[in-house]
Formats: C-alpha cells, structure tokens, sequence
C-alpha cells in the first residue's frame, strides 16, 4: 500500500468516527451499537470481517461531555477484541464452539457495559435495567446491525480488551 493510500485511509476513519475533528462522536457509534447477537446466521460476518467494523479508540472521542459514548465504545472495543479470542486464537473449535463463546463474549462484555452505566449518575441504558433473558432480547431487539456488515474501506486500530475475557466451554 502507498503512502498515499495509506494518508486517504487514516483520513477516512478519523472523518468517518470523528478522530481529528470529534464531528458527534455519538453520531458515529449509533450504527455500530449495542452489537448485534452472535447467531448462525451472523457469524461469519462476525467473525471475518472484523477488522471492517468501526473501533473507538479514546484519542476519537472528546475528554468531556460524551461519557456514555465512551463507556458504549469501549465495550464494542472489548466485545469485537474477545469475538477475535474466540474466532481465531484458536480458543473455541468448530462452529458450535465458536458460537458459543462468542455469545459469552457478546453477553460478558455488555453485562460489564450496563455495570459500568450503573456506575455513573445518569440514567442508564434501556436494555441495562432488564434482567437475565430480558437483558440479552432487549440488546439483540436494539442491535443496528444484526448481519455485522462492515464499513467499506475501513480498517479497525489494534485495540486490546481491556478486561480479560475466559470463555467456559461447559456452559455450551
């Protein structure tokens, strides 16, 4: 890849989740959260073309007045890192295994997100107030983008899970 190339890329993506402008950051994360339920259907997509997905690094999002954006980002950060444990460091084999810790990871990563909207002296997210099944229907019922369709042309930044995730193969 060119130097142009690589200029027009790292351009698009701070246009396109408002890196060096912060242009409505919360704007940017609507059609990317919650994310969707691992299904089937859906993880291939979930699985393949993660790097197309949109990441939230915190340099993208202005250090005041958007913290329920920040906390939403970093758990797509946290979901999307733990889908790639599960997908392709060889954790879980096959597609059922696949499958089902992903589901972990999807259902570990927004449970610490409405944790972490608990925390907070604001209203929490919708889907946050509800328990067990509720919960997990409310956040699939919410999700944007059930089919994981990635961004054309955009490559997501390494971001690292900030909290460890250990998939339980006996709760398959």
């Amino acid at each position: 890849m060119g130097m142009k190339t690589t200029l027009i890329t790292v351009l698009t993506l701070q246009l396109t989740l408002g890196g060096a402008r912060n242009i409505d950051p919360e704007g940017k994360l609507k059609p990317y959260f919650p994310p969707a339920k691992p299904t089937l259907k859906n993880l291939n997509a979930l699985c393949l073309q993660g790097n197309g997905r949109p990441r939230y690094p915190a340099s993208y999002i202005p250090a005041s007045g958007y913290s329920y954006v920040r906390r939403a980002g970093n758990a797509v950060n946290r979901i999307e890192a733990w889908f790639t444990q599960c997908c392709h460091r060889g954790v879980a084999q096959g597609y059922k295994q696949i499958l089902c810790c992903t589901k972990q990871a999807w259902e570990t990563g927004l449970s610490q997100f409405c944790i972490e909207e608990y925390s907070t002296m604001t209203l929490v997210h919708k889907c946050c107030e509800k328990k067990q099944q509720g919960r997990w229907n409310c956040f699939e019922k919410e999700a944007p983008n059930p089919s994981y369709q990635r961004l054309p042309g955009y490559i997501a930044p390494l971001i690292p899970a900030d909290k460890l995730f250990i998939w339980d193969p006996k709760k398959c």
